[in-house]
């Protein structure tokens, strides 16, 4: 990786959870401090436990001063707390780490440092919610943990370019910061042409065809910008299409949406999921079938780059997702869920 490999110090619940992961994916020794009060979680904690925490070492403790002697001798601390005084209370100020990245949900100044939140309340100040749902019905939210593990990526980041360029920093995440970076160009929308967006289900709304359609045996997506249109209208077996002046350009398939998704919608109906794909394939332009989960742990062109693991707590194995990316195209390898005793973490492989 550029540097020799790290001792990583993961306080936390789900984002440092994510950025340990990584860390410890990466060949990083990573030691995880149980919290005294687990947060709620969308699985089972064994299948979170699996998930996030395979190949590091745990221990479960809230002595200050053991917590304090982990941290001087770690290369990069990560830190997740409730606020901004809940991180000074763990005496982060004395622990003099090279590294050290903290997450909370607002940040570490500011008028809301001290304010709690979960991911649906950060997802709804952030306008996720209000985007997210069919027009003229009550707004949705994303399941799961995307806001922390988001910002668990963020500060894997950080505390990487950081040991790359060998420099000692102080780090603060704010997650919902986090989810305002990641709003693509609502913001932008605004700023620059007065646009507001709204929810539109399924359908992109601004690029048109973009949305769902029903196949013979399932769903497509289909996101057609300008530039695919005339290849779209060959891949449908269309191609009059292209002369209908209600079709000319993306302004008018807006004003025409109603009547381009009814005869879109037909010319998919009788076609099967294989039979759509290998038409996109051959026009090469963007439709993804809508696969199931056991369609996904069955892709493929997944089990060729080996993004599958096997992640094992002794009693229990299951199918883990790999990295997203890989070094040097070294091969993929398995994690192992391991427990080791407070006493021997003074005896870190990493010495």
């Amino acid at each position: 990786m550029g540097y020799a490999m790290d001792r990583i110090l993961e306080i936390g619940h789900q984002a440092a959870g994510y950025c340990g992961r990584l860390f410890a994916q990466t060949g990083h020794d990573v030691v995880r401090v149980e919290p005294a009060d687990p947060s709620p979680t969308w699985v089972s904690q064994r299948s979170l436990d699996l998930f996030l925490h395979a190949g590091k070492r745990r221990i479960a403790t809230d002595d200050p001063a053991l917590i304090g002697q982990l941290a001087r001798n770690a290369d990069v601390v990560i830190v997740e707390a409730a606020n901004a005084d809940a991180v000074l209370n763990l005496g982060v100020d004395a622990w003099q780490t090279k590294v050290t990245v903290v997450i909370t949900p607002f940040g570490l100044t500011g008028p809301k440092r001290n304010w709690q939140a979960t991911p649906s309340t950060l997802l709804a100040m952030g306008g996720y919610t209000n985007l997210m749902g069919d027009a003229n019905r009550a707004p949705l939210t994303l399941p799961g943990h995307y806001p922390e593990f988001q910002s668990g990526q963020y500060a894997f980041t950080a505390a990487s370019a950081c040991r790359w360029a060998h420099a000692s920093n102080a780090i603060d995440i704010s997650i919902f910061e986090t989810v305002m970076s990641l709003s693509q160009f609502t913001t932008v929308m605004w700023h620059c042409t007065g646009q507001i967006r709204g929810r539109h289900g399924n359908d992109f709304h601004w690029v048109v065809p973009s949305t769902l359609f029903r196949l013979a045996d399932g769903w497509v997506y289909v996101n057609i910008v300008p530039t695919f249109w005339d290849a779209f209208t060959t891949c449908i077996d269309r191609p009059t299409l292209i002369l209908d002046e209600r079709f000319a350009s993306n302004d008018l398939r807006m004003a025409n949406r109603d009547a381009l998704h009814a005869l879109v919608a037909d010319a998919l109906a009788t076609l099967t999921r294989e039979e759509i794909q290998t038409r996109a394939t051959e026009h090469r332009i963007p439709i993804g079938v809508l696969q199931t989960l056991d369609d996904v742990l069955a892709d493929a062109h997944l089990a060729e780059r080996e993004f599958f693991q096997t992640a094992t707590d002794g009693s229990a194995t299951v199918r883990s997702p790999c990295l997203p990316f890989r070094f040097d195209r070294e091969p993929r390898v398995g994690q192992v869920l391991e427990a080791v005793e407070v006493a021997s973490l003074d005896k870190s492989p990493r010495g």
